[in-house]
């Protein structure tokens, strides 16, 4: 940027410098005399053509300035890096208290209880079917039939303790934060080659997930097979009003205000410097950290990133695209992906997005119902992990759900849901996101810190380079996946280890540079 403009003020400086040119010859007077028509006709013609070059000169110089003016600004603009804001909140019931924060990490085990179960058994005994509509399967929803199907498996043969005992393979801790508890898991590697340092990174989730997402990807990269491989050290947090962190008490916790809490665990952490994940509303929070504090985040990755605010670049490419793809760097993939816009962009939205107008303006009426069934529950959370994972999958009967996933890791993640009775404050997360709107400072500032995204072909939305781009200007990885939805890590933990571990490799190279 400097070298730019130096060599912008080095063109003007010798522009001043230039000696002006000599004057021209002064014209020779002709002993003819003329009439005095054809004198003033002449004469008239020299003024013409002193006054038409003197405003040709004028108009020249002060295009040159207008540009320059205008190249210097915009090359000042892009030189600065504005950092998002954010006060300190208390999300913790009633009024602060005066006294410091409790900054303990306390040690936290998944528990059941016989009364746990009993209650969930005698509510799924109690639900009352509805048939589907003939030949509907997932196209209205999940479909009943098969609902009942994975009931029968959830009440009969779904060990829920097997699956505690599977949770608390790893260490949890709560840490009080902002008022709040908030909930994580630390996976530290077992072994770290001499060094070579173990890297932390932050794995964040989104909805309807959890932490346990991330359980099959975890050991990808704290054990990594390849002694070449970079080993990393977890932490994978619950968002404040999912899982095991407590709900925030207070409106307005937003994305920015859950970055803000990320950051200080992280601190908290003994972390100066890390890496970040993340996908679905993790997308949005760690890009929020790297916009906090850009020093921090070593490098983003991210497997989901709409445009956050679409600008002319992202409307003409969208626009133009299909006729002219070389022009926007656009792929076969990308073109396949991407139109027809009608029907790629506008309905597939439509078909898809019910759930987040309910949740983003009136969140406690449904999440009342959800709490208090468990069959409900699981049919509003399942369906998502049918469509998201594959469109087509809404004109099979069992809506493919086990084509990707087990029923014991689907339902574990209910599970999560039901016993800590978190869906109404996790739909909330919408309505303080939107309830403001969609211009939001956050969604103006631009990411500076190195950045890769796994683009995962069956996401509910299709980023190709050149919108992630718009965003994230410092962008060294961009990687088109052979399949995979929007849970990617849950869905495909070996390719996105395998992205994570490449892109922090590049970092690492740069930073040692």
């Amino acid at each position: 940027m400097s070298e730019v403009l130096n060599e912008v003020i080095q063109k003007l400086d010798e522009g001043r410098s230039r000696p002006p040119p000599p004057p021209p010859p002064p014209p020779r007077r002709s002993r003819r005399r003329f009439s005095g028509w054809g004198c003033q006709e002449n004469v008239g013609k020299d003024c013409h053509r002193l006054f038409s070059s003197t405003q040709t000169d004028m108009l020249a110089e002060l295009l040159v300035a207008v540009v320059t003016a205008g190249l210097v600004l915009f090359l000042v603009q892009r030189s600065r890096n504005p950092v998002l804001k954010a006060e300190d909140g208390w999300w913790g019931p009633g009024v602060a208290p005066h006294a410091e924060e409790d900054v303990s990490l306390r040690p936290f085990e998944v528990r059941t209880s016989e009364e746990e179960l009993e209650d969930l058994y005698s509510r799924m005994d109690r639900t009352r079917p509805v048939p589907s509509v003939e030949d509907s399967r997932f196209h209205y929803g999940f479909n009943s039939q098969h609902l009942q199907d994975v009931v029968s498996y959830w009440r009969k043969d779904f060990d829920w303790r097997r699956q505690v005992h599977g949770l608390n393979r790893y260490p949890h801790f709560r840490t009080r934060i902002e008022g709040i508890d908030v909930h994580y898991v630390h996976v530290k590697p077992r072994r770290v080659a001499e060094g070579a340092p173990a890297l932390p990174i932050i794995l964040v989730h989104g909805w309807p997930g959890s932490f346990y997402e991330f359980y099959r990807l975890i050991p990808l990269l704290t054990e990594p097979e390849n002694p070449e491989e970079p080993v990393f050290e977890v932490v994978c947090p619950s968002i404040p009003g999912y899982g095991f962190s407590e709900a925030p008490h207070k409106r307005g916790f937003n994305s920015v205000c859950a970055a803000n809490v990320f950051q200080k665990l992280m601190k908290r952490l003994g972390f100066q410097t890390f890496f970040a994940h993340g996908g679905d509303w993790g997308w949005q929070i760690t890009t929020n950290m790297a916009q906090l504090d850009p020093g921090s985040v070593r490098g983003l990755h991210l497997s989901f990133a709409p445009p956050s605010k679409p600008g002319l670049l992202v409307a003409l490419s969208l626009m133009l695209g299909r006729l002219f793809p070389t022009l926007f760097g656009f792929t076969e993939a990308d073109r396949r992906l991407l139109y027809p816009c009608t029907e790629k962009l506008l309905l597939e939205s439509m078909k898809e997005s019910g759930y987040l107008h309910i949740q983003a303006t009136k969140p406690d009426t449904a999440g009342r119902a959800l709490n208090d069934s468990p069959v409900g529950l699981a049919a509003y959370i399942l369906e998502k992990f049918s469509t998201w994972t594959n469109q087509n999958f809404r004109d099979l009967e069992d809506g493919g759900l086990t084509r990707k996933f087990s029923l014991d890791d689907l339902l574990t993640n209910v599970m999560i849901y039901w016993t800590s009775g978190c869906i109404t404050s996790s739909m909330r997360f919408y309505k303080e996101n939107f309830g403001k709107g969609l211009d939001q400072p956050h969604s103006r500032i631009p990411v500076n810190v190195p950045t890769g995204f796994a683009c995962f072909p069956n996401d509910v939305m299709h980023s190709p380079k050149l919108w992630v781009k718009q965003k994230y200007r410092n962008l060294i990885r961009y990687t088109p996946m052979p399949r995979g939805g929007h849970f990617a890590a849950m869905e495909e933990p070996q390719l996105m280890a395998e992205d994570i571990q490449e892109f922090t490799k590049t970092v690492e190279k740069m930073i040692k540079l």
